[in-house]
């Protein structure tokens, strides 16, 4: 959940890329660190197996100012996709405010994503989240690969979740998929912590402190 540290002025979210193994959590963090300005970013942590699959978490912070004085770290996960790590998943999730679940457009990927779907909600809820109140969007990758599944027919089966098409590899679709997070999660905290009223940062705020890093 959100750290607010009023003595600091500083405020901290925890954002966490969920989905099947080798949908596309790990690269879409590595474009977004491409992107963002070096003044902006961390060091970006990455542990991996020996098949080069993420093996506990990336970890990506992202900080900037606010006009009032405010500091906003954000900081990004990814969590292994395989079966196995399951108990890691877990607790990469705990505390999250906000979740983008990578899923792989190919049709032969139906029943991982599906899986994975169903093991991020038992995790959230495991962790005392509500899941249908925290702030969610899908990024459909590798739509660039064979046999992908049609775009109308993705969003007509998730329904009201902002679903984006996604091209990680070359950034397409990354950044907006990182937008709308931003966006939901803000408009989440604000109505459950009041940001503008008590702290000044407004929507427009946030997400131009994020945004303007991003090249």
């Amino acid at each position: 959940m959100v750290q607010i540290n009023m003595a600091g002025r500083e405020i901290v979210l925890k954002l966490v890329y969920y989905g099947p193994a080798l949908s596309g959590k790990t690269t879409n963090l590595q474009k977004l660190h491409e992107l963002l300005d070096p003044a902006a970013r961390g060091k970006m942590v990455t542990l991996d197996t020996t098949d080069d699959r993420t093996l506990y978490f990336d970890f990506l912070p992202v900080s900037f100012g606010t006009q009032n004085g405010f500091a906003v770290k954000i900081k990004l996960f990814t969590v292994p996709g395989q079966v196995m790590h399951k108990s890691t998943r877990k607790v990469v999730l705990a505390g999250s405010d906000g979740v983008v679940f990578i899923a792989d457009s190919q049709k032969s990927s139906a029943s991982a994503n599906a899986y994975s779907w169903r093991d991020m909600e038992a995790n959230l809820k495991s962790n005392g989240i509500d899941f249908d109140a925290i702030p969610k969007v899908i990024q459909f990758n590798k739509r660039d690969l064979p046999d992908v599944k049609p775009l109308e027919e993705i969003r007509a089966a998730w329904g009201d979740i902002p679903t984006f098409p996604g091209v990680a590899t070359t950034g397409e679709g990354v950044i907006e998929t990182f937008r709308e997070l931003l966006r939901r999660s803000y408009r989440f905290l604000d109505e459950k912590h009041q940001f503008e009223a008590k702290f000044g940062v407004s929507e427009e705020d946030f997400l131009k402190g994020v945004l303007s890093n991003l090249g």
